[in-house]
């Protein structure tokens, strides 16, 4: 099959089930360029018999607040419907010399500020598994698209959890890497030292792919000098198979399951509970329960985004010729989707500058002091990881969150844990409910761990292999 040809097929399925169908609403503004483009690497293997990189030809779905100098970006926001960059993104300049066709660029809430599909640019996005329900977010679109094969990868971005959460809703492998691996420039920030891309995918193997391409130094990026800690360079794709549980040590965070009484938890929980004999069954050794102390109390004690993200999209937009000058001015025009009960926060009381903040120098001090905490629960019980549900709940209906049974500020995701102390983390598809929902497995890694990461959930993808396409984006026919 050539790249343009797959790209065509691609396309079809855009069409077929994001337009139309089960309308998904996963795509905002398809590539015009991604045919010609496909057709240019088609010719240029024709003539050299070699590939242009690792990543040759294959169409690749983009979180639509990653800029792209030759579509639309969007950041999810009305304001941005017609906003095209002048400079590109490191993320997809990375794609794109691998060789890599950006297809789409996929829907978000406004500016990466909800766990929920709800965009002001493009409205909702429903989860292909449950079009009644939502698909999580903040990288919503790039999650249903991804899960419903509207791509062949996908990549989002992480805050708070704006990867795994989608994939968790999504059944798919959602990967946050230590942050200053993969470079931000080019990519709206929300807290800046949290934010990090990643890699969506169906498979361990393509979040292994993709990581060989993003993770690297980027000199418009100071945090990419971090780059200089990971303690192996080999390729991701070392580290994948069948084995890597063997004789590991898993912490099992109990305080991270919901309340068995609780009727949008209890399903969650039994299906954590399987994946943890699935990981027993692997050769690894579960420490049953671990505990991180004051887990609560650092939670909140590092919690930044009302008193950051105000500052950093401002300092954002102040480089870009955009259609507005900041966060006041899209607030008090009313540019953005209404149920975005964080984006109001911050809107609202956060701080235009924190140089002299105490209590945001505070909980950056904080942030460390919660990652040397988890750090002493690793070396205490000699783990190798710790997991945990990516969320304690089911994917709301749409209907829920409308009627405010759950709000970005209150909901019960454990992937903050991983964000708000800058380590790195895994969702894998941990199995379905009775009603076939899907189910994420968080795996907790250290700072700069992410070959053991790799190692264990290939093992666990290897055993189990919970991937399953959704039934309302079926195969179309020849």
């Amino acid at each position: 099959m050539t790249s343009e040809t797959l790209v065509e097929r691609y396309l079809e399925r855009i069409d077929a089930y994001d337009r139309d169908g089960p309308v998904l609403n996963s795509i905002v503004t398809v590539n015009d360029h991604a045919t010609d483009r496909a057709s240019e690497l088609d010719e240029a293997f024709d003539q050299s018999g070699t590939f242009v990189g690792p990543l040759h030809g294959i169409p690749v779905l983009v979180k639509d607040h990653i800029e792209t100098t030759d579509v639309v970006t969007t950041f999810g926001s009305e304001a941005f419907d017609e906003y095209t960059p002048e400079t590109e993104s490191d993320v997809t300049r990375r794609l794109r010399d691998a060789g890599a066709i950006i297809l789409a660029k996929t829907n978000m809430p406004d500016w990466a500020t909800s766990w929920f599909g709800f965009s002001s640019v493009a409205g909702r996005t429903k989860n292909p598994y449950d079009p009644d329900r939502d698909p999580g977010g903040s990288s919503s679109g790039t999650g249903a698209a991804v899960a419903a094969n509207l791509g062949a990868v996908g990549i989002g971005t992480d805050c708070g959890g704006s990867i795994r959460v989608p994939a968790s809703f999504d059944n798919l492998v959602g990967f946050r890497v230590t942050p200053g691996l993969i470079s931000r420039s080019g990519m709206s920030p929300l807290v800046s030292q949290q934010d990090t891309a990643g890699p969506m995918t169906r498979t361990v193997r393509d979040t292994a792919r993709l990581l060989d391409v993003l993770v690297g130094y980027d000199e418009h990026d100071e945090l990419t000098g971090r780059t200089e800690l990971r303690w192996n360079a080999e390729s991701y794709t070392n580290y994948l198979g069948a084995d890597g549980m063997t004789g590991a040590r898993i912490g099992v965070l109990r305080d991270g399951f919901g309340d068995e009484e609780n009727p949008d938890a209890a399903p969650v929980n039994r299906v954590i509970e399987d994946a943890l004999t699935a990981i027993r069954n692997c050769g690894a050794t579960l420490v049953d329960p671990v505990e991180l102390p004051r887990l609560n109390q650092y939670l909140e004690e590092t919690m930044l985004y009302i008193l950051q993200s105000k500052r950093d999209l401002d300092r954002f937009l102040a480089d870009r010729k955009t259609p507005v000058e900041g966060v006041d001015e899209l607030y008090e025009r009313g540019q953005y989707h209404d149920l975005l009960d964080l984006f109001e926060g911050f809107a609202e009381d956060g701080p235009d500058d924190l140089t002299d903040h105490v209590e945001y120098w505070k909980r950056r001090n904080a942030q460390q002091r919660f990652q040397e905490a988890i750090l002493n629960v690793f070396a205490k019980h000699d783990l190798d990881a710790i997991v945990y549900p990516d969320v304690q709940v089911l994917p709301p209906t749409e209907n829920e969150i409308r009627d405010g049974k759950y709000d970005t500020m209150t909901f019960a995701t454990n992937t903050i844990i991983a964000s708000q102390s800058l380590c790195s983390a895994v969702s894998v598809p941990a199995g379905v409910t009775n009603d076939g929902l899907p189910v994420g497995l968080e795996i907790l890694g250290k700072p700069f761990d992410e070959p053991t990461l790799l190692e264990l959930a290939s093992a666990f993808e290897h055993v189990t292999d919970h991937r399953r396409p959704p039934e309302t984006t079926p195969p179309l026919s020849e």
